[in-house]
């Protein structure tokens, strides 16, 4: 199976960092979180890439043009200021019809077990699977009696709810939900799919992180330096 990640945003979040560079190439323990989420698909016997590439995407094409580790790699210019869907659909000539293709983002990290999310997906027999994960929770809940606390707990992440994780397998027939470059994914797509039935959610429990702050950043270059790529197989 094809895996298409998409690394061609601002990451505006991130500008002390992306000034310079694209978000996938801010270096978790000296390597970029790109590879380290290719790490991850390889580890389970998926090696063909596509990165949609787009915000200084030149740095991108110039650290792995002559790379061993990835050798299915394409790199696709898919515009600076294309939306989610808009990449998705740019690279459609790469994917047959019919096809299922593994679709993720280039700034997170998890440990899921891809082959299980393979089998779910197609099980279901749906256009689109989203990996649905629990949001990390930073803040402690106070219960307030008056002005005198009452109770006081760090919230589990496992009851804060579930969102989007960004780990899915698509159908080819996705294309159909996309109209051009300007399409976030997220919005009308997903609402398209999910409105014909044609969405289901795979739910994850483990390991998941998304980078998206200089905390983020260094909470991953923490769990590396501790435990490792968890990430992988």
């Amino acid at each position: 199976m094809k895996t298409i990640i998409l690394a061609g945003g601002y990451g505006t979040r991130l500008a002390e960092y992306t000034d310079k560079i694209p978000k996938p190439m801010i270096k978790i323990g000296g390597k970029p979180i790109l590879s380290h989420i290719m790490n991850f698909y390889q580890s389970y016997g998926y090696n063909d890439f596509i990165i949609a590439a787009g915000y200084k995407k030149e740095i991108i094409i110039d650290y792995y043009k002559n790379s061993k580790e990835f050798q299915n790699l394409k790199i696709i210019d898919t515009g600076e200021s294309t939306m989610t869907g808009g990449r998705i659909l740019r690279l459609k000539s790469h994917i047959d019809k019919s096809e299922n293709f593994f679709m993720t983002y280039g700034d997170g990290l998890c440990s899921i077990n891809l082959d299980d999310l393979v089998k779910f997906h197609k099980k279901n027999n749906k256009i689109a699977t989203v990996t649905a994960v629990h949001p990390p929770v930073r803040f402690g809940e106070l219960e307030i009696d008056g002005d005198r606390v009452v109770k006081f707990e760090e919230k589990p992440q496992s009851s804060a709810g579930w969102i989007n994780g960004g780990y899915f397998v698509l159908n080819s027939d996705v294309f159909d939900y996309i109209d051009n470059d300007q399409t976030l994914f997220e919005k009308e797509p997903m609402t398209k799919l999910y409105q014909d039935n044609n969405l289901n959610a795979f739910k994850y429990d483990g390991f998941w992180k998304c980078m998206d702050t200089l905390r983020d950043k260094i909470s991953l270059e923490q769990i590396l330096k501790d435990e490792g790529p968890i990430w992988k197989k």
